[in-house]
């Protein structure tokens, strides 16, 4: 089952529900302060070892929080 990420805009909360495909659409709410959350685009990080022994990441460069397509925060319209 998919984890989706959410930002509460009422009070900033950062939150992850586990929910199945048909639900994605669906309405979440902060489990806060109960206002209905934005949902986040997630990114993730894969790594691959090399015949030596070290490891590369191979997918998932780019931003580090996952919550905008900007490339550092400062750039990020979310407050971190």
């Amino acid at each position: 089952m998919p984890i989706y990420e959410y930002l509460c805009p009422g009070c900033n909360c950062k939150f992850e529900l586990r929910r199945s495909f048909s639900q994605a659409d669906e309405a979440a709410f902060c489990p806060s302060c109960h206002t209905a959350a934005k949902k986040l685009f997630s990114t993730f990080a894969a790594f691959s070892k090399s015949a030596e022994g070290g490891s590369s990441s191979i997918a998932g460069m780019g931003n580090t929080c996952g919550t905008c397509p900007a490339t550092s925060c400062a750039t990020c319209d979310i407050a971190s």
